[in-house]
């Protein structure tokens, strides 16, 4: 049976992108599949792009979405690739941009993917298994300052040289389950949140390049959508919401775009009640212009 997660803020990312029956829309980050069946469930004659760099969701994606898979287009790579993938399948811009940011249920849950605190597995983390370096290569390979610094960038984590102490001492470190006790041991526990919670989320985010990536990605964004063409981004911490933020304010400054919210739009209490991961959630969204075009 495939798995399945609940899509965050659907109804007003729905909402933000407008979604035509005819457009073309590309889900930069499509996970296990529920934005881009969303979306999917809104066209006739148009389609979906559905893309994600891990191909153990794109499969699961693919099982979800069966029931409207005339409609979407699967492609498996980075977001930083997308411009070159569009003019691959010879497309020059969509009708729309989709990005959630978050990491899924399935990848948090599966121990063999190495991104569980809470399940034993291989210090792995990465989003696409056959490339790159791995959390073990990282962890074990990195001096205590590269490590500590790593930790406090990525993860906001206050007490991150006393955590980078912690692991190189206890090196080698070999699996994800060592990682967590060895941190656990080292930081108290301060509040609800495991205390190896910002060190799993900066090697995760180093591991695979996330920071680079996004960059990568919003630059490439006024040449991905069409005038007109909304933009509408998830995102989970600090960091990536910081930005987003901040490249859609100097879209909007260039009148290249034109801001659909003045604020950050976050979950109501109603679904987070509900679904628990969607708390930490922050939506933006856009519309692009013209170059020639001022925004309204």
């Amino acid at each position: 049976m495939a798995q399945t997660h609940i899509p965050v803020l659907s109804q007003e990312l729905l909402e933000h992108l407008a979604v035509r029956p005819d457009g073309i829309y590309l889900d930069a980050t499509c996970g296990l599949g529920g934005h881009t069946k969303q979306i999917a469930e809104r066209l006739t004659s148009g389609f979906v792009i559905a893309n994600d760099q891990d191909l153990d969701s794109l499969e699961l994606a693919r099982q979800n979405t069966a029931e409207v898979a005339d409609r979407i287009r699967f492609h498996h790579g980075r977001m930083s690739e997308l411009e070159a993938a569009l003019r691959e399948m010879q497309m020059e811009k969509v009708s729309g941009l989709v990005a959630d940011l978050g990491v899924s249920f399935y990848q948090l849950t599966e121990a063999e993917r190495g991104f569980s605190l809470m399940a034993d597995g291989p210090l792995d983390m990465r989003m696409n298994r056959t490339e790159g370096e791995t959390a073990a290569d990282l962890v074990n390979f990195s001096s205590e300052k590269e490590l500590a610094d790593c930790i406090f960038q990525y993860g906001e984590e206050r007490r991150s040289r006393r955590i980078a102490r912690a692991i190189v001492r206890a090196r080698p470190i070999r699996s994800t389950g060592h990682l967590a006790r060895v941190i656990e041991a080292a930081v108290p526990r301060t509040g609800r949140l495991h205390p190896a919670t910002q060190t799993f989320s900066a090697i995760r985010q180093v591991v695979n390049r996330e920071m680079e990536e996004l960059e990568l990605f919003l630059d490439a964004v006024p040449r991905l959508v069409e005038p007109g063409g909304r933009v509408v981004i998830l995102t989970f911490h600090s960091l990536e919401d910081r930005r987003v933020k901040q490249s859609f304010q100097r879209l909007s400054r260039e009148g290249r775009a034109q801001l659909l919210a003045k604020h950050v739009i976050t979950p109501s209490e109603e679904e987070t009640r509900a679904n628990p991961a969607a708390r930490s959630a922050k939506l933006r969204a856009l519309r692009m212009v013209s170059e020639e075009s001022e925004a309204v």
